[in-house]
């Protein structure tokens, strides 16, 4: 069987590129071994939301007094909410399907493994079992997976990642998070929410990994009011019957738990389907790629967390769209001066472009534009006694070239920053677009 494309993963990337090339009238075969949408409609971004939306709603009813709205002895079904998620990632999974279905892709499913490519170059060889699949091109979306850290006593530990407590339909009377980053504050609002007793051990000095630094720590701030335990620039030492050996400035501790949950954070997946058989350049655990999404060897592109360089999966997206542009002759290059990364707790956590972080430690002029979200009367009447910040970092020419926000709804605040950012908008032309009142997204224009 021969294809114009054949593509190695079936999430974000790999189905995004499938369903756009299909369109284009090339042939398109599509490799997954597990389930179509990948990691993230599976086990990450689709359950992990449809979960915190069910945490989001018992904490609005159980602060309904504040509202003037009379709502008591209110309650969650744990096994309800994960057989909701599972409903809600059945759906759209079987949307995925029938996006495939209607671009004329030809889905395999089963674990694909690259032979190499032919003699002259123009050919690529993939097989799933005794099955044979030629292509002119190559596409890999194959994905990363959970770091799983060498801490002493885990591999004799029952613990979870995501993909475990996704699933799980008791609540644990205590966790503690191994990691500070997304998912790992992700999971501890989750579980916070519904009663348990949470600790986050993180070894740097703040949660959220590279995003702002002042409101990584009010987020942090407004946790512990909640009754989160944090343990920062902390090490896991080890692990025995269900407790973690802590280790803080040369003292250690211990931190009982029913269960443990590791968030270290993923790797590019690179091994198991003959990625060696091409030969491809690497940049530290990535597929090394140029603005096109092209490797080092002349047919085949990577898009996504292969990459290792945006572990995201609107990255994804988009690298598999310009990937297939140029492959139908496009010029279009792969921008990542705005990319959006968005933290789902509650309130949720939005950042994008620079950080002062990186502009200091970069020796960049830049000026800061801050207000607080109670700015915005839309903001103020959807959320009683609640605070926040919208933080916009300009250059000298007073052009956006960061933007971050704690508060409701930042995730979806988040791309309008983005797309001036990706523009260069000055404050001027910013400012001159007529804003809906009222609305929470006001905020921009008014901090502009």
């Amino acid at each position: 069987m021969k294809y114009d494309i054949a593509i190695v993963g079936g999430g974000p990337a790999g189905y995004t590129a499938a369903e756009r090339a299909g369109k284009a009238g090339l042939s398109v075969v599509l490799f997954e071994k597990n389930a179509l949408g990948g990691v993230c409609l599976n086990e990450g971004c689709i359950p992990t939301k449809t979960l915190l939306y069910s945490a989001k709603v018992l904490e609005t009813v159980k602060q309904a007094a504040k509202y003037a709205v009379l709502a008591e002895n209110c309650s969650f079904d744990l096994q309800k909410i994960v057989a909701r998620k599972n409903k809600v990632v059945k759906k759209l999974t079987a949307g995925i399907r029938m996006k495939m279905k209607d671009a004329g892709v030809d889905v395999v499913t089963g674990e694909a493994f690259i032979e190499g490519k032919s003699d002259d170059g123009k050919t690529f060889y993939v097989t799933v079992g005794d099955e044979r699949y030629e292509a002119g091109r190559l596409l890999l979306c194959t994905g990363s997976e959970a770091v799983l850290p060498p801490v002493p006593g885990l591999e004799s530990s029952a613990y979870w990642t995501s993909r475990e407590a996704l699933l799980a339909k008791e609540l644990p009377r205590s966790l503690v998070i191994i990691g500070g980053g997304v998912i790992g504050m992700e999971f501890a609002s989750f579980f916070n929410s519904l009663g348990t007793e949470v600790h986050v051990v993180e070894m740097t000095g703040k949660i959220l990994g590279p995003m702002d630094r002042e409101l990584s720590e009010m987020l942090q701030a407004e946790y512990a009011k909640r009754g989160v335990k944090f343990y920062l620039e902390s090490k896991v030492i080890s692990v025995d019957n269900g407790t973690v050996s802590v280790e803080k400035d040369g003292e250690i501790f211990a931190l009982p738990a029913e269960k443990i949950l590791l968030s270290a954070g993923r790797v590019p997946m690179t091994t198991g389907f003959g990625l060696e058989n091409l030969q491809l350049e690497m940049r530290g655990r990535g597929v090394r790629t140029d603005g096109y999404m092209q490797t080092s060897c002349p047919g085949v592109y990577a898009c996504g967390d292969i990459t290792g360089f945006s572990l995201l999966a609107h990255t994804a997206v988009s690298e598999a769209e310009v990937a297939v542009e140029h492959i139908l002759g496009g010029t279009r290059l792969m921008s990542y001066r705005a990319i959006p990364g968005v933290v789902y707790t509650n309130p949720e956590f939005a950042g994008v472009g620079k950080t002062e972080e990186e502009l200091q430690k970069e020796g960049l002029p830049y000026q800061v534009k801050k207000v607080p979200m109670s700015f915005s009367g839309r903001f103020v009447a959807e959320n009683e006694m609640g605070s926040g910040v919208c933080k916009l970092l300009l250059d000298n020419e007073s052009r956006l070239i960061g933007a971050h926000i704690l508060g409701n709804p930042a995730s979806e605040l988040i791309v309008i920053a983005g797309i001036a950012i990706e523009k260069g908008m000055k404050a001027g032309e910013f400012r001159s677009f007529v804003f809906p009142h009222p609305t929470v997204g006001e905020i921009l224009r008014e901090a502009y």
